[in-house]
C-alpha cells in the first residue's frame, strides 16, 4: 500500500508541474508564460472588466446576420449600444484591418480607451488570419504610446465555429512578434522611436484559457 500511494502522489506532483502557473489577482485568474524574451500573461476576464490604457477587440464585418454575442453583447450594454450603432455598412465595417478607437466617458468600461479591429467576413475565417491581427495590435498599441496592452480576440463571440484557439493565439503572437520586430530595426535604424509597449494581456473564456496559453507559449518560447 505505501508503493502504491508513493507512486500516486508522484503522479500527481508530475501532473501539478506541467499545468501552467495560475494566480488569483483582484482582476481575475492569471495564467502566467515564463522563459520569454516578452512578457505576455493570459487573464480570465471579459473585455467590459479588464482595466488598463487600452482594451483592444475584434468584430467580424457589419453584416445583419453578425450578432454581438457573450462578452460583446455585454461590452456593447456597457456602451450604451454603441457597437451596435457604428457596426454599419457606412461607418463601421468591420474589413480586415480596419480600426476604431473610442474613448468612452470614465467608469463605464475598466479601460481607459477600446480599439476595435476588423476581422474581415465571418464564414471563411481560419486562425491564419489572426497574424495580421497580432501585427495590427502591435503597431497601434506604440502609436498610441500603450505600454501594457489588453486584447481579447472575441472570435468565438463574433458567431465563428472555430475551436482551437490555441491555433488563433499561436498566429496571433506570431504577427505581435513580427510587428516588434519591425519596430525594433526602425529603432536600430535612427527611424523609429523606442519601444513603448512592455507587455500584453491576453483575455480568454475560462474554457480555452489553457489552450490560448499553450497557443502563445509554442510561438514565444520557440528557439
Amino acid at each position: 500500500m505505501k508503493t502504491t500511494h508513493t507512486i500516486a502522489l508522484l503522479f500527481v506532483s508530475v501532473v501539478a508541474l506541467s499545468l501552467p502557473a495560475q494566480t488569483l489577482t483582484p482582476e481575475g485568474t492569471r495564467i502566467s508564460i515564463p522563459n520569454t524574451t516578452f512578457p505576455v500573461d493570459v487573464l480570465v476576464k471579459s473585455p467590459a472588466e479588464a482595466p488598463g490604457e487600452l482594451q483592444i477587440i475584434c468584430l467580424f464585418r457589419s453584416d445583419p446576420e453578425n450578432k454581438l454575442l457573450a462578452s460583446l453583447a455585454i461590452l456593447n450594454q456597457h456602451l450604451g449600444g454603441l457597437l451596435g450603432t457604428v457596426r454599419t455598412q457606412t461607418l463601421f465595417r468591420g474589413d480586415l484591418g480596419e480600426t476604431l478607437l473610442i474613448t468612452p466617458k470614465p467608469g463605464i468600461i475598466a479601460a481607459k480607451r477600446l480599439l476595435i479591429v476588423g476581422l474581415g467576413d465571418r464564414p471563411s475565417f481560419t486562425a491564419d488570419r489572426e497574424e495580421l491581427i497580432g501585427e495590427i495590435v502591435y503597431t497601434e498599441s506604440e502609436r498610441l504610446r500603450i505600454a501594457a496592452p489588453s486584447f481579447a480576440p472575441t472570435i468565438l463571440d463574433g458567431g465563428a465555429t472555430v475551436t482551437d484557439t490555441g491555433a488563433v493565439g499561436a498566429s496571433f503572437m506570431r504577427g505581435f512578434l513580427r510587428g516588434r520586430a519591425l519596430a525594433a530595426a526602425l529603432h536600430s535604424a535612427a527611424a523609429g522611436p523606442e519601444f513603448n509597449v512592455r507587455s500584453l494581456t491576453f483575455l480568454a473564456g475560462t474554457t480555452h484559457a489553457i489552450d490560448t496559453r499553450n497557443g502563445l507559449a509554442s510561438v514565444l518560447t520557440a528557439k
